[in-house]
């Protein structure tokens, strides 16, 4: 991975948008549809405080000044059609407000990313967007419901999972996380020790299940020879420990990666 994805927040903020023409006309419907105000000239977009800058000019040399400029006044820019010219790329986005999934592929290949992002339309619901917002209202609840950060971490893993009372990629009511919070809660995910013997350095080859363990470990107890990009397949903030190990272990999920 080269670049570290980012939402950046620009509503109510100034966004400076050079140059004329289609290219241009979709930098602005893009920083407008953000909530963004978008800035055509340059100094006035530095005087406003502006903090990102998208170059549509077709000439070379003029696009390459502006954006040197820009750099020079601590701005972030996209140069169009010009990856390396760029400090940030632009994603194609599947919006489901307040969801969004951003494909980038580090200014690669724009159609690619177009055309995932199609699939991926597809596949998820359009209440997907309704779900998000109905748990970030009931965020106080489920501190109050399991006060522990693992404890609470757990019991939305399972919720989410695939089959799960909140499984994302089915249609759910508008108040299926109340009903869900109002429930029994028989079902916590998973807690202890899970061995997992990887025989594969492919991240694509590892089964569901195997990734839904990944991304729900508390830690990770690995091989020294577990690939790096498995590895890379766990939550980032849960700590990866070498084997041997002869430390406390967290409580929760602890996933043990042993190399096949």
């Amino acid at each position: 991975m080269r670049s570290l994805p980012l939402f950046h927040r620009v509503a109510g903020q100034p966004v400076i948008v050079l140059g004329e023409g289609g290219a241009a006309d979709a930098k602005r419907r893009l920083v407008e549809r953000a909530g963004g105000q978008v800035v055509a000239e340059l100094e006035a977009g530095v005087a406003r405080g502006a903090r990102l800058a998208f170059v549509a000019v077709e000439n070379q040399i003029e696009a390459e000044a502006a954006a040197a400029q820009l750099r020079r006044a601590g701005v972030l820019v996209n140069v169009v059609d010009q990856p390396a010219l760029c400090d940030f790329t632009t994603p194609s986005i599947l919006d489901r407000d307040p969801l969004q999934i951003a494909i980038g592929t580090d200014g690669a290949s724009a159609g690619l990313a177009k055309h995932l992002r199609l699939r991926l339309e597809a596949l998820l619901p359009d209440a997907v967007g309704l779900l998000a917002q109905s748990l970030a209202s009931a965020r106080d609840a489920l501190r109050e419901r399991w006060p522990d950060a693992a404890e609470r971490r757990r019991a939305l893993d399972a919720a989410l999972e695939q089959g799960g009372p909140l499984d994302p990629f089915v249609e759910h009511a508008a108040t299926a996380v109340t009903n869900w919070l109002r429930a029994d809660q028989g079902e916590r995910g998973e807690t202890g020790l899970v061995e997992l013997v990887i025989n594969t350095s492919s991240p694509g080859d590892l089964t569901l299940r195997q990734l839904q363990l990944l991304g729900a470990a508390d830690a990770i107890l690995h091989e020294p020879g577990v690939p790096l990009a498995i590895l890379e397949r766990a939550r980032a903030d849960a700590p990866r420990l070498s084997l041997p190990y002869e430390g406390p272990l967290p409580g929760g999920l602890i996933v043990v990666l042993r190399c096949g």
